[in-house]
């Protein structure tokens, strides 16, 4: 599937349901291919990568070689959230990976607007992460130029957090400015999802669920997907 049909496979979903997009960060590592698998035959929308550091956020994950071995054996579009300093050093490799979405930290880029520029260049849709900190209004000069604005709903770096509560007043202000400014920036949700706080964060304006822990430690992963998705 080519670049320009996945974004238009996501703008079908997007007017047509939510989306969920499970974390693979919560994955068994050492059963990774089973799991991958298990979301492959499920009603899941996409699959979310988290790439971090040990220098931007506190943790370390997976790097690119790994991706290269998920793009083998994923089916879902592949939604790319790099936790790193510097991202824009990376758009080739991310592209390799085959990611729909590259997703970079506003905090992370010195020049976001020339980073979103060449997200898009390399064929990608381009996302822009906001820290649980950082106020939505400071997209306000980019809104236009984003495909997807990942609010974190814990602070970045490690999964099984608690829900920040002022993650929905975040997502009414996002919505607002993206629906003032005619935008088609999708609204993306991470950190301490769960089946608990999922229609809220779909009636308030969220358009994609990023859920780990919730999804990968259930006992039916398939059945707690399509939870999520009722």
């Amino acid at each position: 599937m080519s670049t320009n049909q996945l974004f238009n496979y996501s703008v079908i979903q997007m007017i047509t349901s939510k989306l969920l997009a499970p974390s693979l960060l919560s994955a068994d590592f050492g059963n990774l291919e089973r799991d991958i698998e298990v979301i492959n035959r499920s009603s899941a929308d996409w699959l979310h990568i988290d790439v971090m550091d040990g220098v931007f956020v506190p943790n370390i994950s997976f790097g690119f070689p790994v991706l290269e071995y998920v793009k083998k054996l994923s089916t879902k579009p592949l939604d790319v959230h790099l936790m790193i300093v510097q991202p824009e050093k990376f758009i080739n490799e991310c592209k390799k990976t085959g990611a729909m979405v590259m997703n970079v930290h506003y905090e992370a880029c010195t020049h976001l607007n020339r980073t979103v520029r060449a997200i898009v260049e390399a064929g990608m849709q381009a996302g822009v992460t906001l820290n649980p900190h950082t106020p939505v209004e400071l997209l306000e000069d980019i809104i236009l130029e984003v495909d997807l604005v990942l609010l974190m709903s814990v602070n970045p770096g490690f999964g099984g957090q608690q829900f920040i509560e002022n993650t929905y007043s975040k997502i009414e202000r996002l919505r607002a400015m993206i629906d003032r400014k005619n935008a088609h920036a999708l609204v993306e949700i991470d950190g301490g999802v769960n089946l608990q706080n999922a229609a809220k964060l779909y009636q308030t304006g969220a358009d994609v669920l990023v859920a780990g822990n919730a999804i990968f430690h259930s006992p039916n992963i398939p059945q707690t997907i399509n939870q999520f998705k009722e």
